[in-house]
């Protein structure tokens, strides 16, 4: 939650954060500040600069002149180095990072300190592909001439990051985007824009060049679409809802930009009769309730076969009145508050439409006023049909809508039945049957008795409704660098200007 504050006398009680634009740490133009809550204690606890058009042009300016100087002048090799600088750094600030990302967004520390530590792994993994960015010779059927390919980085890059996971979602884009060569202006979430800003610190600290990374924050949703509209900018990544994704694409197509789009999800979560019911629900658990089901990845449908359909919603009701809610600091909390009140009085609006469409609360359905803060107890939905709202749309909280099917085909159209294609998860004991169901659910991840795994070696991203591209892996480096095909004449002969050589 946000409120724009015009700067007077200092706010000594609350901590300070600045903008970072070409390698300096700065208020924005204005001279506005905006103030950022703590969804737990629904308290303000930060402040950052409210920026707008002008220090979106400032920091694309700083990014188009390190593109064009002593950044774009550095090797692969050189890259490298200062990736693997920024990881060790990230890693030893890893405690002081997770904690503001809980301050900001309410999300656990067990799983943001945990997130923080393994986060050093995509500098050091896409490290190791910046001095492998290679062209190929091509064979030609012109014995006069020599053709080769090289890859060169796209160009200024604006990251737009949500207020979920802020660090580890910036860092799908800006590990693999430095690697390839590319500067970046980053526009984190209103929400949660601390451990972004922090972040400034460690690239200055790592030795990167002025203006190759500039970050700008703002509570006007117009500075993120200046940014994304921006004429000096070359690709928009961003992560993000499916409606905001397509107003962002749609900005981008204006000048002709590249974009990847990491969208929602409404992912299925498919149980067979033969699964390990035990080991499912556990990851039912994981897959909607981890993060209070703030995540794009969130197995928020269950798909499970009719005969042990009580059986597993027994078993995920129990384990589900049983999370332990509350101070998201505290390590034996499993789930904390949902991040924004916008999002809390989303989710709650998502639980009245279910009741006046029929479903049935097995557990939670409401709010949980007795703790403070955000809170929405963990929620269990059955006599659910696919057509009800809380079916088709996103709603990103800790909600699980259940129903059933008869056999494997009824599963694969129910699994199928959505606009989104992010994720899914298959459980059965039946290896064939799950590499069969794998192949045919039409989503970029699939995990077959498992849920809410990611790596840097593993492409990301969503079919459908979901995005565009892919973040992670070694495809990522496709979505960063433009292909040049080069053509060498050898022979020095004249040849007939008026024919296609």
């Amino acid at each position: 939650m946000t409120q724009t504050l015009e700067v007077q006398d200092p706010v000594t009680e609350l901590e300070q954060f600045k903008m970072f634009i070409d390698g300096e740490s700065v208020d924005a133009l204005s001279g506005r500040t905006f103030e950022s809550e703590n969804p737990f204690s629904g308290t303000n606890w930060s402040v950052a600069p409210d920026g707008g058009p002008e220090d979106v042009d400032a920091a694309v300016r700083a990014a188009r002149s390190a593109l064009e100087g002593p950044w774009g002048q550095l090797t692969g090799f050189d890259r490298a180095k200062l990736l693997r600088r920024l990881g060790d750094l990230v890693a030893d600030n890893a405690e002081r990072l997770a904690r503001l990302e809980v301050q900001d967004s309410g999300k656990l520390y067990r799983e943001m300190i945990g997130q923080l530590q393994y986060l050093p792994q995509w500098y050091y993994y896409f490290s190791g592909l910046a001095d492998k960015i290679e062209g190929r010779s091509i064979p030609t059927d012109k014995p006069n001439f020599l053709v080769y390919t090289k890859r060169e980085p796209v160009g200024v890059v604006a990251a737009i990051t949500p207020w979920n996971s802020p660090l580890l979602l910036l860092t799908f884009k800006l590990a693999v985007g430095l690697a390839a060569g590319c500067t970046f202006v980053i526009k984190p979430s209103e929400h949660s824009p601390a451990s972004t800003l922090a972040m400034g610190d460690l690239i200055r600290e790592a030795g990167f060049p002025p203006g190759v990374v500039n970050i700008v924050t703002g509570v006007d949703r117009k500075v993120g679409e200046h940014l994304a509209s921006h004429p000096g900018v070359d690709k928009v990544a961003f992560t993000g809802s499916t409606a905001t994704g397509a107003a962002v694409a749609q900005a981008a197509a204006s000048n002709i930009n590249r974009v990847t789009l990491e969208l929602g999800g409404k992912s299925p979560q498919v149980v067979f009769e033969d699964a390990d019911l035990e080991a499912a629900a556990n990851g039912l658990i994981a897959g909607v309730f981890a993060a209070t089901g703030q995540t794009c990845m969130a197995g928020s449908r269950l798909i499970v076969h009719e005969s042990v359909h009580d059986e597993l919603i027994r078993l995920v009701t129990e384990r589900a009145n049983a999370i332990r809610m509350g101070d998201p600091n505290q390590p034996d909390t499993e789930m904390g508050p949902v991040a924004n009140r916008p999002q809390y009085e989303k989710v709650l609006g998502y639980l009245e439409k279910a009741n006046q469409e029929g479903a049935t609360v097995a557990c939670g359905g409401v709010g949980d006023d007795a703790l403070g803060g955000l809170f929405i107890k963990p929620t269990v939905l059955t006599d659910v049909t696919p057509d009800m709202t809380v079916v088709r749309e996103e709603v990103f909280g800790p909600v699980l809508s259940a129903y059933t099917f008869k056999d494997e085909e009824e599963a694969l159209r129910l699994a199928n039945d959505t606009p989104f294609g992010l994720a899914g998860a298959v459980w059965t004991k039946d290896i064939h049957r799950g590499h069969r169901m794998a192949d045919k659910i039409r989503a970029g991840t699939i995990w077959i008795n498992a849920y809410r795994v990611v790596s840097p070696y593993a492409p990301f991203g969503g079919f459908g409704s979901s995005g565009l591209g892919r973040e992670n892996g070694l495809e990522a480096i496709n979505e960063y660098t433009e292909v040049k095909t080069v053509w060498v004449e050898l022979s020095g002969a004249t040849r007939d200007p008026f024919k296609l050589g």
